[in-house]
């Protein structure tokens, strides 16, 4: 049993947990997650880890409401506890296993929106203890939706909040901030990390795409299983097949087919759907073994 820590709502329907986990906080990265589940007839839950603290042990989560599960955990309070909680998994971010004085030459530029500011601030965070500052943009819909303020406005170079209402912050899309940085305030950017919802994260690679700024996603909204085994997070990249939850979840955010994942995302969410999926793809449908049925 894993037990939660701390438990409170941010703000409308995204929730945050510290969870006693020193296994994952002594090994993890930023850019990792964790699969949770809440009992033995829970389902399991991909969620990218938020924060971490290696000495008391405790792993960050930050989760929004979105289904029967999730509704679930925002009814868990501290002392209350998690049957599984299995973690690090995926790759970490390549800024923190890269050369750290070639990453110090670059000028980086995060774009977070909505709930995908959570694992943003983590990277963020660690590239400020290593004496690196990025910009960050952060973007939701209305003020009542931004989260982490205070915390990525402490280990951020510069803070950018928007709002598409303009309700707090600049107004507008996370994209019309990105050109109004470059293209109005002069801003030069080497590389950006988006995350966020898919619909973001497609139309901000557009945009980075015509500026020229190599731009790095994270796939985290289309993981279901975590192990590869269920096939919903097989994407293309370039021309080829790969699995957000083993192979990534950061992927070069211009070579992603966005349209064809958001189409499997949708498509998966029925079991006639993951039927015809299952069928078209034969034994890339799995990034295991491919024939395991994990889906069945």
């Amino acid at each position: 049993m894993y037990l939660i820590k701390k438990a409170e709502k941010l703000t409308g329907p995204i929730y945050l947990m510290d969870v006693e986990a020193p296994r994952i906080a002594k090994h993890c990265l930023p850019g990792q997650f964790i699969i949770a589940k809440i009992d033995e007839k829970g389902e399991r839950i991909p969620l990218t880890i938020c924060d971490y603290d290696r000495e008391a042990g405790t792993i960050t989560i930050v989760f929004q409401i979105i289904g029967a599960s999730t509704e679930r955990m925002s009814k868990l309070q501290a002392g209350d506890s998690f049957r599984d909680f299995v973690g690090p998994l995926g790759k970490p971010s390549e800024l923190c296993t890269d050369d750290l004085e070639e990453v110090k030459k670059k000028k980086i530029l995060f774009v977070a929106g909505g709930v995908g500011t959570a694992p943003v601030y983590p990277q963020v965070k660690w590239l400020h203890e290593h004496g690196i500052d990025a910009d960050v943009i952060v973007g939701a819909k209305t003020k009542d939706l931004i989260i982490l303020e205070e915390k990525m406005k402490a280990v951020a170079g510069n803070l950018y909040i928007t709002t598409d209402d303009g309700s707090y912050g600049r107004s507008g899309m996370v994209t019309k901030v990105i050109e109004d940085l470059v293209n109005e305030e002069g801003k030069s950017y080497d590389l950006c990390v988006s995350i966020g919802p898919m619909i973001m994260m497609k139309f901000c690679c557009l945009t980075t795409k015509k500026l020229g700024i190599p731009t790095i996603v994270s796939m985290n909204p289309i993981m279901v299983d975590g192990t590869g085994m269920c096939g919903a997070c097989r994407l293309t990249v370039g021309d080829e097949v790969k699995f957000a939850c083993v192979d990534g979840p950061e992927f070069d955010g211009h070579l992603i087919n966005f349209d064809e994942a958001m189409k499997r995302q949708q498509m998966y969410r029925t079991a006639e759907g993951r039927a015809l999926l299952k069928l078209r793809e034969g034994d890339t449908h799995h990034g295991g073994c491919g024939n395991c049925g994990g889906d069945e």
